[in-house]
């Protein structure tokens, strides 16, 4: 089951359905902001695995780690949602977490952080996002919006009425709502339209949770949001996408397949997890990543339960080269 051009219409309510269906997959996780997966039944495998970091990857990675648990019910996975920046500074980088979800690569002065305290981070690609602006289903408006009307509504210096961008628009407050600065989707969404990280308005209301993005949008006919897709896949007739006109290329709509044709920019944006080196020493550990990168080419859990891109056979095998090459350095 896929989106369509959109990520609307046809099979919307199917996709939700599915999604609420795998809610012993998913769901839980979606809920709230820490996950804990025990299980009580042992085949060897035992262990915790700590996880935190980006809020945008965590409904994918609390669907891994459930199906994880399955195959190794004695190994116990807490995952918490930090935002990407978050987890690096407050846990990953300071050696109290194994893993580091991230809606944006590791930055230098993260990198930095863990040299000083001798975190070797492991990038690990997990899926590709369709980062989504989303309006009020009474909002009708707008359909589409460039790159520099964005602007104008997300940059330091924003508007405050949206007639302010077009004449014919109402005159009306906006209202904003956004990813925390802790987040990852607000350093790319600030770089990818304001063309720099942290180049952002601070009049929206911040937040780490996702689905509160999705409540302010739906309460105010003329407000506005972003956040990753599967937040949007999840909640398809609650708020409408807006598509995306980039350099005048024409109005392209966040959805699965534009986002892996490389057609929906420039919100189109790789995810990751970040494995600390030292700890795919555990074993409970270098499993979990293995079988991160074996799960994340898969269609009916990525893409159709969650609502990201999975990674094609070439991204697959780069990861897990990658992954058994840092587990063969530390487990010799």
């Amino acid at each position: 089951m896929t989106a369509d051009s959109t990520g609307t219409g046809t099979g919307a309510s199917s996709r939700r359905d599915v999604l609420l269906a795998g809610a012993g997959l998913a769901g839980g996780a979606l809920s709230g902001c820490l996950t804990r997966v025990d299980g009580d039944v042992g085949d060897g495998l035992s262990g915790s695995i700590a996880i935190a970091g980006s809020s945008t990857v965590f409904p994918l990675m609390s669907a891994m780690a459930e199906e994880f648990r399955r195959e190794h019910p004695d190994v116990s996975i807490d995952i918490s949602r930090t935002g990407s920046g978050g987890g690096f500074s407050n846990f990953f980088c300071v050696g109290d977490t194994d893993f580091n979800n991230a809606s944006r690569e590791i930055q230098p002065e993260e990198e930095e952080l863990c040299a000083s305290n001798r975190v070797e981070p492991v990038e690990i690609r997990v899926a590709t996002d369709a980062l989504t602006v989303i309006v009020n289903n009474e909002a009708g408006f707008v359909d589409c919006v460039t790159v520099e009307e964005l602007q104008q509504i997300w940059g330091p210096d924003a508007v405050s009425r949206w007639s302010q961008v077009r004449d014919d628009w109402p005159d009306a407050e906006i209202q904003r709502y956004g990813a925390a600065e802790t987040s990852g989707t607000f350093d790319y969404f600030s770089m990818a339209i304001n063309g720099e990280e942290g180049a952002h308005t601070s009049d929206y209301q911040a937040t780490e949770r996702d689905n509160d993005i999705v409540t302010g949008v739906t309460g105010n006919q003329y407000a506005m949001g972003y956040f990753g897709f599967s937040y949007y896949y999840s909640n398809p007739e609650q708020v409408t996408a807006l598509q995306v006109d980039h350099e005048g290329g024409g109005c392209v709509g966040p959805s699965l397949d534009a986002a892996a044709a490389g057609e929906y920019t420039p919100l189109s944006r790789p995810l990751f997890t970040y494995a600390a080196k030292d700890a795919l020493a555990r074993e409970p550990v270098a499993e979990f990543a293995r079988f991160v990168v074996e799960q994340s080419g898969r269609q009916e859990l990525v893409a159709d339960a969650i609502g990201y891109v999975p990674l094609n056979d070439e991204q697959q095998a780069e990861q897990r080269d990658t992954v058994e090459k840092a587990i063969e350095e530390v487990q010799q």
